[in-house]
C-alpha cells in the first residue's frame, strides 16, 4: 500500500536549492527511563531532534524515521551518554540518502528526588529538578552536556548587617543608664525585639551545566551534580517541614549569608571532578523588582578553586 502513496520528499526536488543547517522536530513528548539513585525510573520528557540537510536539491528529510527511532529509544533504553551517542548514529544512518552528516538532540525533563527533612525523623518529600541534556554528533565528534537547576534560599549579607545595627541600637537605648544587665534580661529583650529589623532573603536558582566524561558512557551522574551544588550553597529549599525543620532552615540561612557573587563562587569552587562546568546564578530579589545574576565559566572555576583552597 505504501508503494502506491506519493512521497514528494523523494519524487520532487527543492525549488530553492540551498543546504540547511538543521531540520527536524521540537517538543516531542516521550516516556523516558533514567537510572539515578533515589529517583523514579520513569518520567515524562520533551525532546528536540534534528539532522542537517546538506544536499541542496533534496526536498526534505524523513521526519517519521526520526520519530520511530526516538519512540523505540524511549521504550527500552535508559538515558546515558553511550545510549544517546548510539541514537545519534542511528539518526544519521536513517538519513544517509539525504547526505546528513550531523545530528543533535535536546532532552528536557524534571528529575524527582526524595529529600529528608532537616531535623524531623521520618519526614521527607519530593523535589523536582529541571534537567536539560544537549547531545550532538557533528563531523563524527560526539558531545554531551547536562544542565541542572537547583533552587535554594539566599539571605543578603548587607541587609543582615543593617538589621543587626538596628537591633544593637535599640538595645543600647533600652539599656541606657544601666551599668549591669543580666543574661536573662538580655534574652527576654531579644525574644521580643530581635526582629526590630530582619534581613531580606529570596528564593534563588543555580543553573549548572557540565560536559559528560567520555570515559563514563553508562551514566549521567545527575544526582551527584545536584548534591554537590546543594552542599555548596547549604540552603536548598525544603519539602516537608515541621517547626523544628523551619528553625533549622533559618539557622542555615543565618550561617550562609551570600550575595549572588558568593553563591556563584561557592558553586564553581565545589565542582572539582566535573568536566567544563558553567554556572549561572539568579537571586529573585525580594528588595528589588529585578533579579541579581552572576556567571562563572570553566576557567574561572578552576582559578577560584586554586585561589581559595577548594570548596568552602
Amino acid at each position: 500500500m505504501n508503494a502506491e502513496l506519493p512521497d514528494i520528499s523523494l519524487s520532487e526536488t527543492a525549488s530553492a536549492r540551498l543546504p540547511l543547517g538543521w531540520v527536524g522536530m521540537q517538543g516531542i513528548d516521550l516516556p523516558l527511563q533514567v537510572s539515578e539513585p533515589d529517583c523514579p525510573a520513569n518520567l515524562h520528557a520533551r525532546v528536540d531532534m534534528q539532522v542537517d540537510l546538506p544536499r541542496p536539491e533534496a526536498k526534505g528529510i524523513h521526519m517519521s524515521r526520526l520519530y520511530r527511532l526516538l519512540d523505540a529509544f524511549g521504550a527500552d533504553t535508559a538515558v546515558s551518554p553511550g545510549a544517546l551517542k548510539g541514537l545519534l548514529h542511528r539518526m544519521l544512518d536513517s538519513h544517509a540518502d539525504c547526505g546528513s552528516g550531523n545530528a543533535r538532540l535536546r532532552i528536557e525533563f524534571n528529575l524527582l528526588i526524595r529529600r529528608p527533612a532537616l531535623v524531623t525523623d521520618g519526614l521527607a518529600g519530593w523535589k523536582s529538578y529541571p534537567v536539560q541534556i544537549d547531545a550532538s554528533l557533528i563531523k563524527g565528534r560526539f558531545s554531551c552536556r547536562t544542565e541542572v537547576c537547583v533552587v535554594y534560599s539566599s539571605t543578603c549579607p548587607c541587609s543582615a548587617a543593617l538589621s543587626r545595627q538596628v537591633v544593637a541600637e535599640a538595645f543600647r537605648e533600652a539599656c541606657a543608664g544601666r551599668k549591669e544587665v543580666s543574661p536573662d534580661e538580655i534574652a527576654a529583650w531579644l525574644n521580643i525585639h530581635a526582629t526590630a529589623a530582619t534581613p531580606h532573603s529570596q528564593r534563588s536558582e543555580a543553573r549548572v551545566s557540565v560536559s559528560q566524561d567520555p570515559e563514563r558512557e553508562d551514566r549521567l551522574g545527575l544526582v551527584a551534580l545536584i548534591d554537590q551544588i546543594e552542599a555548596a550553597v547549604q540552603t536548598p529549599v525544603q519539602t516537608g517541614v515541621k517547626r523544628a525543620d523551619e528553625q533549622a532552615f533559618a539557622v542555615l540561612n543565618g550561617r550562609n549569608l551570600m550575595f549572588v557573587e558568593d553563591a556563584a563562587r561557592r558553586i564553581a569552587c565545589a565542582l572539582d571532578g566535573f568536566h567544563a562546568p558553567k554556572v549561572h546564578v539568579r537571586h529573585i530579589e525580594s528588595l528589588h523588582p529585578h533579579d541579581a545574576v552572576a556567571w562563572a565559566e570553566p576557567d574561572a572555576a578552576g582559578s577560584l578553586a586554586e585561589g581559595l583552597g577548594g570548596a568552602p
